[in-house]
């Protein structure tokens, strides 16, 4: 049987060590992909475009924005948990859920957007503050990066395809953000609303309040 190549990143420090694979590799491409077909897809059939819509130009670019956007966003949700997670020492790698991916395309075929592409998996002895930390750092990743790109949002720096780049990815992340705070099941709310209340409040607001800025700015 074939061994899943493994690969392991130092840090300068040696402090950490960041350790992937090629399957893990290969999971993200494939969610990444998957993600950006579906947000492009939905797109083309709120602007009424039909399937024919997706044999073009126009279509291409969308996905192009899509994969800057949305993926990055879920990219750097994903590998937050992880990264966080192996500083505990645990054994962290992420895997798609192509079952969850390929309703995800259907769905979108309805112009909606509804996507759970993956999960980091995550073995090892953690305590409740530990899990509530691994599960902040990615909707916390999602809210630095609205935060960054909020300057250039509010005061409009950019035309053309870079401020609709701008616009998505501001709203993608904190949407993203704050549809992970959802304090049930396995979402990342759930974890951190067990280790700490007022961190879980504090998380929630500053998500909302992205959202807002967003809307208000638009309306």
């Amino acid at each position: 049987m074939q061994q899943n190549k493994q690969f392991v990143f130092r840090s300068n420090t040696g402090k950490f060590v960041l350790h992937t694979s090629a399957k893990e590799l290969k999971d993200l491409l494939v969610a990444w992909i998957f993600v950006s077909l579906a947000f492009a897809i939905a797109q083309g059939i709120n602007e009424n475009k039909g399937v024919g819509g997706f044999f073009t130009t126009t279509f291409l670019v969308t996905m192009i924005i899509a994969a800057i956007t949305v993926g990055i966003a879920f990219l750097f949700h994903e590998l937050a948990h992880k990264i966080v997670a192996q500083q505990y020492r645990c054994w962290a790698e992420f895997r798609a859920d192509l079952t969850m991916l390929g309703f995800g395309i259907l769905i979108s075929l309805l112009g909606v957007i509804f996507i759970a592409p993956g999960a980091v998996m995550i073995f090892g002895d953690i305590t409740t503050k530990q899990n509530g930390k691994i599960s902040l750092a990615g909707p916390f990743t999602n809210i630095i990066i609205a935060l960054i790109l909020l300057p250039f949002l509010y005061f409009k720096i950019g035309s053309g395809i870079a401020l609709e780049i701008i616009t998505s990815g501001f709203i993608i992340n904190a949407w993203l953000a704050l549809f992970n705070m959802i304090p049930l099941w396995n979402f990342d709310g759930a974890k951190i609303y067990r280790w700490s209340k007022p961190i879980y409040f504090i998380i929630v607001i500053l998500a909302a309040l992205l959202v807002f800025i967003y809307f208000m700015r638009t309306a």
